[in-house]
């Protein structure tokens, strides 16, 4: 846009500059809008705001144009100045859409203004993150979701690049996650084998059906969630909650993964151990009797070189070329070979074997049709787990990133494109769920991933494996996927003696015993059943405290006319006898009022001290009671039922009730419900000064 100064020569507005190491020039899609485009009306001069030209008296006119144009005209736009522009409530609609579509794709924020500079670091991103990926996918789909590799090749693919369009975080890899992965796993194998005395016709088909549903669901709650702005979830339940679940699947993740390293499938199979304590005491009683011991040796050995070149990349970070080594990739790689040149599927090691490119009767098919559905209602329990608990970890990993690397990221922008994502690639039957991988994301940053497009390159190196690179993995040992397995299992397993030390040091009891619940439970009965007692302990913790209201009793400081909280204040005193001031210090609602009685009624006899119900009071009942109200902005109305009933209460027991420091909006909610004609004007007073006053006088005159 090109704008005339005062002499008629054409200037052209400043650009906005971009840091090319970070693009923090884009930051959050809010803050790159606002240093874009101007805001009409702020008086602010912005790189992009025109220069305003002056009236005769030298003032700037109206930003607006308002003066000599009535409401009409400036609502339709279509007036123009004296010198011929366009009016600028049109400009600034047209901006404020574009606004809007940069806002909530941001893709088309960070793509028009990405630098070739970046590509660099992106792209070594973006093919070290995917042939680390790659290997993980394929294990997650085989050994923990029971379906074909192919499933966890385009699940690591798809949603990605959805993500990399809609997505606020500039690191977050969205992929299969071995949790995730395991619950699917179970519904496929619980839904096979619910009739014992029937075998499925296909079922190849009955698994990617059930996958497809789920995955589906996920994609259509996590995009709910955000849509309706609920992505405030990550604050309800708690740290606790989350590491203790993590630590059971990977144990559980462990255990599973434990029966093919020593090589016993085939014994599974005909024993068929259910629970996971069943599984731990076939592998104590099989391990070292029936163990296949060429494959116990490859997946140990594999494993053991996988923990020490990660362990050795972890001293070597300085140097890149080792700190950037593929180790998943590169073990695959030597095993596969090693498997075709030394014949191990002959002596009896299980391989990968043929892997063909089959979704069904087509590649793309709707996600909802006539197999899948089906499924839907056996399945919707664990579609809303796998969302949560998706959910949780992929925003612990958005905002570590994001901390790191100086920007704001949208929970609920978050929800909506993780579940387009996973929308979009149910359309692919058998299609796992994907959320962001703390581990992966990390490692995105450290290589260099600044944007999006590391997951883009990543995404496209995946879709490429599909179709290329599985023939070349025909000789792959499966017991090596299970080795890879066990060595995410040991990154899960990693935060927890820091976070079980921490809350042992901060001495919280319940974020301890709530990961210790959360831990026995899905372990010994099933990770369903583990998370959701533990979901619903943490929101009744929330409610329970949510309810309490904040309040707190003042005194006055001696020989002032100030009065402080005497808990925190230990020269405030409560010097006149019989009058208890309390100061409310929070909005009220009905969630935390509807206790506000019995906490009065408890300040009143015992004051701060800690006490049982049964002790006897050691403060008199109350003559008067003054409620310092200024911290309270809004109050709804149960909130002011209840208070009407608590006026009505302390008024039938002959104790004055006054109110000081009351905002407009609560004053014309208690004038509406009748509490100003209840206790009358006197009772409502400037500060707590004059309420006292108010009340020595009254005393003076009984």
């Amino acid at each position: 846009m090109e704008t005339h100064g005062a002499d008629g020569s054409t200037q052209k507005p400043s650009q906005a500059t971009y840091n090319t190491r970070t693009l923090s020039g884009y930051g959050s899609a809010t803050s790159s809008l606002r240093a874009i485009y101007s805001i009409p009306g702020s008086g602010a001069m912005t790189p992009r705001t025109p220069a305003i030209p002056a009236n005769e008296d030298g003032e700037h006119a109206p930003l607006l144009g308002q003066l000599g144009r009535d409401a009409g005209q400036a609502e339709e736009g279509s007036t123009q100045s004296h010198n011929g522009p366009p009016e600028r409530p049109t400009l600034w609609r047209r901006k404020s859409i574009w606004s809007k579509v940069r806002y909530y794709v941001p893709s088309t924020a960070w793509i028009p203004q990405y630098s070739f500079s970046l590509f660099a670091g992106d792209f070594l991103a973006g093919i070290t993150v995917a042939s680390m990926l790659i290997p993980q996918s394929v294990s997650y789909a085989s050994s923990l979701a029971k379906l074909s590799p192919v499933t966890g090749l385009f699940s690591a693919a798809i949603p990605g690049i959805v993500y990399a369009l809609l997505g606020t975080s500039r690191q977050l890899n969205v992929a299969p996650e071995a949790a995730l992965s395991l619950l699917v796993g179970q519904v496929v194998d619980e839904i096979l084998h619910s009739d014992p005395h029937t075998h499925p016709v296909d079922p190849n088909a009955m698994s990617l059906a059930i996958s497809t549903i789920i995955t589906f669901q996920v994609g259509l709650i996590s995009f709910l969630l955000g849509l309706f702005r609920l992505g405030f979830l990550d604050v309800v339940l708690s740290r606790a909650l989350l590491r203790g679940f993590v630590t059971a699947v990977a144990v559980v993740i462990m255990i599973e993964q434990l029966i093919p390293m020593f090589g016993l499938t085939h014994l599974e199979h005909v024993l068929q151990p259910k629970s996971t304590l069943d599984k731990l005491l076939f592998l104590i009683e099989n391990a070292f009797t029936h163990a296949h011991k060429l494959t116990a040796t490859i997946s140990f050995g594999a494993l053991a070189v996988l923990v020490g070149v990660r362990s050795f990349k972890q001293v070597c970070r300085k140097y890149w070329f080792i700190y950037r080594l593929p180790e998943v990739f590169l073990v695959v790689v030597a095993s596969t070979f090693l498997s075709n040149e030394f014949g191990w599927d002959k002596d009896g090691v299980e391989i990968l074997g043929s892997v063909p490119i089959n979704t069904g009767s087509s590649f793309i098919q709707f996600p909802l049709r006539k197999l899948t559905l089906r499924y839907l209602r056996r399945t919707t329990s664990t579609a809303v787990l796998i969302s949560v608990v998706g959910f949780l970890d992929s925003i612990v990993a958005a905002k570590q990133n994001a901390g790191r690397f100086g920007y704001s990221i949208s929970p609920n922008r978050e929800l909506v494109a993780l579940g387009a994502g996973n929308i979009i690639g149910a359309f692919v039957p058998g299609t796992l769920p994907a959320y962001g991988s703390i581990t992966r994301s990390k490692l995105n940053g450290d290589l260099g991933g600044r944007t999006q497009m590391a997951s883009l390159v990543c995404s496209t190196i995946v879709l490429l494996a599909t179709f290329f690179l599985l023939p070349w993995l025909y000789y792959l040992p499966k017991c090596v996927l299970a080795s890879i397995i066990c060595l995410i299992v040991f990154s899960l397993l990693g935060e927890l003696p820091h976070d079980a030390m921490f809350y042992w040091r901060m001495k919280a009891w319940i974020d301890l015993a709530l990961m210790t619940l959360t831990f026995v439970l899905t372990i010994i009965w099933n990770v369903e059943i583990g998370i959701a007692v533990s979901v619903v302990i943490s929101l009744l913790l929330v409610v329970r405290r949510s309810s309490r209201t904040r309040m707190t009793i003042l005194g006055r400081i001696p020989h002032t006319e100030r009065w402080k909280p005497i808990d925190e204040n230990p020269e405030a005193e409560e010097d006149a006898s019989g009058v208890l001031i309390v100061r409310i210090r929070e909005n009220l609602d009905f969630a935390n009022t509807a206790q506000l009685k019995e906490r009065l009624r408890r300040l009143e006899l015992y004051g701060h001290d800690k006490h049982h119900p049964a002790d006897e009071p050691h403060r008199h009942d109350a003559n008067a009671l003054v409620f310092h109200l200024a911290d309270v902005d809004t109050i709804d109305a149960s909130a002011v039922q209840i208070f009407y009933e608590l006026a009505e209460t302390y008024k039938n027991r002959g104790v004055g009730l006054y109110i000081t420091h009351l905002k407009p909006g609560p004053r014309r909610s208690f004038e509406k419900a009748g509490v100003v004609k209840l206790l009358g004007e006197n009772a409502f007073c400037k500060d707590v000064a004059t309420a006292m006053a108010r009340i020595e006088q009254t005393t003076r005159e009984h």
